[in-house]
């Protein structure tokens, strides 16, 4: 009976060392010292195939007759299968046509609407007739310059023709105000996070094998839901507050967390301080049109004696705003790779994070109720005591008390 195994170990120590050419022969003589069935034994211990051995057979009979093999090269020049690419010469044509991106946007394109996998891209291949596997579409890919890519962030819609203009204006009236002592913040609400045992991107340092555990799926739990983080940085101080909500993100949210802010940070720095500045987006819940964002605020500037100056950011310039950089990233960067298993640890982890250029960051959890869809009526909106500047008035106005 022959030994399989053996035949293996002594194959895999002998065969790095021969070349496709040797390692036939070598073969072809294991399997004649073992008489019936050594072909196929050696061909299952050798990885080659019984063709391969059979070839070595007639090889031998006429191996005087052979040219000497070139150095380092096992066959003879123009040997071996021919690629598919060769084979086929319309395949590489119709292949970029499914994937490039000219082609993409084509609404007749068969693979406009579904992910472009090479188990997809072979498929619609042979529909077209051209004898391919899905491997062999990864290989083609990557040899014509195409790698697999995900979305990048990168574009901000399109630019107002006053973008410039307006960040002259916002640097202008911060300086203007810096340089009298008065407060000049950045608000802005953060992306809502679930609460619970979920997933949270990122990786953080813990004993080796004791990763911490999450939820497999990100369905909202009911009793938890969800926080909303809205923050006010003070840009001179680097120091933040953060209000976190359980309710609705809207303008009254939005002015709450700046009065807290006052009362808790700001009016202990800035005690003698008769005017604010704001800096915040075009949209959202301090959005440039909210009739109701600008009713809050004349009741924050009334009960703070406060006259609130506000600079919005033009359109589609809303990575702007510094405390998207300042403060955001700092706290996503805090808690990466940690499940914000309650609202606690959400608070927790905003009021704890720094950075080496001395941010320090408050946070407080909101549990009020901020109804939506509330109405400011005409008669409202004109007991306001707006003064609008005369560069885009919609974007750059006061509110006194």
């Amino acid at each position: 009976m022959i030994d399989i195994e053996n035949l293996k170990a002594k194959f895999s120590e002998i065969g790095p060392l021969l070349n496709e050419r040797q390692l036939r022969f070598v073969a072809l003589a294991e399997a004649k010292s073992l008489g019936h069935g050594g072909i196929k034994a050696v061909a299952e211990a050798s990885g080659l195939s019984r063709r391969s051995i059979e070839r070595a057979k007639a090889e031998a009979g006429r191996c005087p007759a052979l040219p000497p093999c070139p150095a380092r090269r096992v066959r003879r020049p123009g040997g071996g299968r021919k690629k598919l690419a060769e084979q086929d010469p319309g395949l590489l044509k119709a292949l970029d046509e499914l994937v490039d991106p000219a082609t993409r946007g084509d609404p007749m394109s068969p693979l406009r609407w579904t992910s472009k996998s090479t188990v997809k891209l072979a498929r619609e291949l042979q529909k077209a007739g051209h004898q391919i596997s899905a491997n062999t579409v990864g290989d083609l890919l990557k040899q014509t310059g195409y790698s697999l890519q995900s979305v990048r962030k990168k574009l901000e819609g399109a630019s107002h023709e006053d973008r410039d203009l307006q960040f002259r204006f916002i640097n202008d009236s911060v300086a203007r105000f810096q340089e009298c002592g008065y407060p000049v913040v950045s608000i802005d609400a953060k992306k809502k996070e679930l609460v619970g045992a979920f997933h949270n991107k990122g990786r953080e340092w813990h004993p080796k094998g004791e990763p911490e555990d999450a939820n497999t799926h990100d369905f909202m739990d009911k009793k938890l839901g969800k926080v909303t983080p809205y923050g006010v940085f003070d840009i001179a101080s680097n120091e933040g507050w953060v209000s976190v909500g359980i309710d609705h993100d809207t303008a009254r949210f939005a002015t709450e967390t700046i009065r807290r802010w006052w009362e808790e940070m700001g009016q202990e720095r800035y005690p003698q301080a008769r005017k604010l500045l704001i800096t915040a987006d075009g949209g959202g819940s301090n959005g440039v049109r909210l009739r109701l964002w600008k009713k809050c605020l004349q009741e924050l500037a009334t009960s703070a004696g406060l006259e609130i100056h506000v600079r919005h950011f033009p359109p589609g310039t809303s990575k702007w705003n510094k405390i998207e950089h300042r403060l955001f990233a700092q706290i996503t960067k805090n808690w990466r790779g940690r499940p914000l298993s309650s609202r606690k640890v959400v608070v927790n982890l905003i009021g704890s994070t720094t950075t080496e250029s001395g941010l320090k960051v408050r946070a407080a959890l909101d549990e009020n109720v901020y109804p939506l869809k509330q109405k400011v009526s005409d008669e409202e909106m004109a007991a306001i005591k707006i003064n609008r500047e005369d560069f885009h008035g919609e974007w750059n106005y006061s509110i006194a008390p």
